[in-house]
């Protein structure tokens, strides 16, 4: 768990980032409709937990560097008690102060009295332009309210500028609370891939897979951190499969890319295994050959290393080993250069990952790839996906979808992998399949 006081040093920071002239924005996640009456389950919106561990909606955090009379506030619901017999507790703005450790809260109902007085003297704000249209013109019509009072002496502000490009350069680095909490994740991730093992069988659908991995998930108190793909085998070659409702047949792989989140924090796994317990030659072969690409990328998972390079390695490997097996023609320096590897392997071979699974943060700096560091957690995902009718391709190697994903921290001396309870090994993943 965060505690409130780190929540605090991350607003200190962001505001520190952002000089004493500026004020800086941000609402909560909006309830959305999912029919009629009904909402989609509450999350709240990353960057908004990130600087408050708040979970309500209808709610804005505002931050004013050097405000004498406090720099964090909080705007929120008031407490109701009709209201909360019929939605749950909430905290009030006595309860956001006493619990979430902001300096000052008021109702969410004062916001349009109070944010006008805020902007007024401040020259720049901070804030993320289109993400809510609603509160866009809300903003504006508050500072255009600042505007009408100049003849009087206000002084609106004159700059708008993207928040995201101060928090989100905090956010990719995960302090030891946060790592605590996706180690956690990805340990429910590993218990529910390895469910999910030994749950398949020829002959079940694939959303009887996916039961088994829910089912795992909130068993810890944990949700589904994506919509899981579970892709039985030509499924498997659709990088974003969704539907999961094929058929198993025996003699199939199974894709499994399916994390969990917990305390907000997401963890991301792919396995591939064979439906029947057993990897047939050419399956084992494609899948072997991920493996190595796998592993070669995680050669260049540590500090002083650019992003880029994991990637870089993985592609050698694949494009190496897709010529050795027939499927590519030519030399390694031409498929290379051409990136005739892209047919069989189209998606970059990680991701940042934290409050989001495709988390935020600047891939590169100034232009070039940027450098590893302690505190960054990406994802590695090398994978070959051979579709059926794919042309010049032998039948036996056709419909053979493989990935192989797993989490890792950069170390002050290399990296730590997150998902290692899940067995990336094919004889490894046999064993588990022989134990079912």
């Amino acid at each position: 768990m965060v505690k409130a006081a780190e929540y605090a040093r991350r607003r200190r920071q962001l505001m520190r980032m952002a000089d004493e002239d500026a004020i800086l924005i941000l609402p909560a996640a909006p309830e959305r409709i999912r029919s009629h009456d009904t909402h989609y389950p509450y999350r709240q919106d990353s960057d908004f937990w990130y600087l408050s561990g708040f979970p309500e909606p209808e709610a804005v955090l505002v931050l004013v560097p050097g405000r004498t009379h406090g720099e964090s506030l909080l705007f929120c619901r008031e407490r109701d008690p009709e209201r909360e017999a019929w939605d749950g507790p909430r905290a009030g703005p006595e309860g956001a102060v006493e619990r979430y450790g902001v300096d000052d809260a008021y109702p969410i109902t004062d916001l349009d009295d109070i944010l006008p007085g805020l902007l007024e003297g401040r020259t720049r704000v901070y804030y993320h332009f289109g993400r809510d249209t609603e509160f866009d013109l809300k903003l504006i019509g508050w500072v255009n309210r600042v505007r009408a009072q100049a003849r009087q002496g206000a002084q609106p502000p004159h700059e708008f500028l993207e928040l995201g490009h101060l928090l989100h350069e905090l956010r990719l680095f995960k302090s030891p609370a946060e790592l605590k909490l996706m180690r956690k994740a990805a340990a429910i991730a590993a218990e529910a891939q390895l469910a999910a093992m030994r749950a398949t069988r020829p002959g079940i659908r694939e959303w009887e897979v996916e039961a088994v991995l829910q089912y795992t998930w909130r068993r810890h108190g944990a949700v589904a951190a994506y919509e899981p793909i579970v892709g039985a085998g030509a499924n498997a070659c659709v990088l974003h499969y969704r539907a999961n409702d094929g058929l198993l047949h025996d003699g199939d792989l199974l894709l499994c890319d399916a994390g969990a989140e917990y305390g907000n924090y997401a963890s991301d796994i792919t396995r591939t295994w064979p439906i029947n317990g057993r990897f047939g030659r050419e399956q084992r072969a494609l899948y072997e050959l991920v493996l190595a690409a796998q592993a070669a990328a995680m050669q260049q998972a540590r500090p002083g290393r650019p992003w880029i390079a994991g990637h870089e390695a993985a592609v050698e490997v694949l494009t190496e080993g897709l010529l050795s097996l027939g499927l590519l023609k030519g030399s390694l320096k031409k498929a290379l250069a051409s990136g005739a590897y892209k047919r069989f392997y189209m998606h970059k071979t990680g991701h940042w990952i934290g409050l989001d699974v495709h988390d935020v943060g600047e891939y590169r700096l100034a232009g070039d790839y940027r450098m590893l560091e302690p505190g960054m957690v990406f994802t590695i995902e090398p994978g070959l996906y051979i579709a059926p009718g794919t042309k010049g391709v032998p039948a036996k190697w056709q419909g053979i979808g493989i990935r192989i994903e797993d989490d890792v921290a950069i170390t002050r001396d290399g990296h730590e992998v997150l998902t290692d309870g899940v067995p990336r090994d094919p004889d490894a993943v046999e064993a588990v399949l022989a134990d079912r």
